[in-house]
């Protein structure tokens, strides 16, 4: 089984990508409800998600830590996307599995086109540079599906500078003020529902034609992304900034 959290659809791709060259199926993290798992016997358990703030989501890490993991598994992977760099994500996400009794034995990175704008010095990589990496993703992909495969042992990181700080103190912060109050819908919102449907965690509202947000945003910036007239801003660190989500003309360009 796939356990797997997209915003944007990067780490999405990915998993769909997994899912079929090892003939494995998919979870929605966000969808699922189970308390206990059972883990078959000889059965492979993977997580994909994208990098927040140097680290696993808190959702996908509190989603583990929820459940009672039954029985064990042949084989414990993930996978990330990032933009640049991961941190300290293997390290971290390794010891909240250890905790529930699960042995990461495969971690595997991905960097793929940057999302996160809502902070200073944030920006998106030019088109140039996002074709790149979904070029270097997709080469990777069959390699990564042959380790997980042959349950091979694979650390696969791109740590960066300054790993401790960013996975520790401003991770911890990222994750303390996980907060909605800044996003708003400009003169350009047409009141499409495009923003609430897009959200993975049904965060969006539509009332009265324009979007409201209930409080329980994880930053995957999705509703930002997919506004198809880019009327919604997060304050004043979006603006000007451009959009991207994985669109399918990407799986075969």
């Amino acid at each position: 089984m796939i356990f797997w959290y997209s915003g944007c659809g990067n780490s999405r791709f990915v998993a769909e990508a997994i899912a079929k060259g090892i003939s494995d199926e998919m979870t929605f993290i966000p969808e699922c409800d189970a308390d206990n798992y059972e883990i078959g016997e000889g059965e492979s358990i993977g997580f994909v998600f994208p990098v927040y703030a140097w680290g696993a989501p808190k959702l996908v890490e509190d989603f583990v830590k929820r459940v009672k993991w039954q029985g064990k598994a042949a084989y414990v992977w993930f996978a990330c996307t990032c933009g640049d760099e991961m941190g300290h994500t293997h390290r971290d996400f390794k010891a909240v599995l250890a905790q529930k009794g699960l042995e990461l034995e495969g971690t595997f990175c991905f960097q793929m086109p940057e999302t996160y704008l809502a902070m200073p010095g944030f920006h998106l990589d030019t088109p140039e540079g996002a074709e790149c990496k979904i070029f270097a993703a997709k080469a990777k992909l069959p390699q990564v599906t042959e380790q997980i495969l042959a349950h091979a042992k694979v650390v696969d990181e791109i740590v960066g500078p300054f790993a401790g700080l960013k996975s520790g103190l401003i991770r911890k912060g990222f994750n303390a003020n996980m907060s909605d109050r800044k996003y708003r819908a400009g003169e350009g919102c047409i009141g499409c529902g495009t923003c609430e449907n897009v959200c993975p965690l049904g965060n969006v509202r539509l009332v009265d034609g324009r979007p409201q947000w209930q409080g329980h945003c994880t930053q995957c910036m999705a509703c930002y992304h997919h506004c198809p007239t880019n009327a919604i801003q997060i304050g004043s660190y979006t603006a000007g900034k451009g959009q991207y989500y994985f669109r399918d003309e990407y799986k075969t360009t």
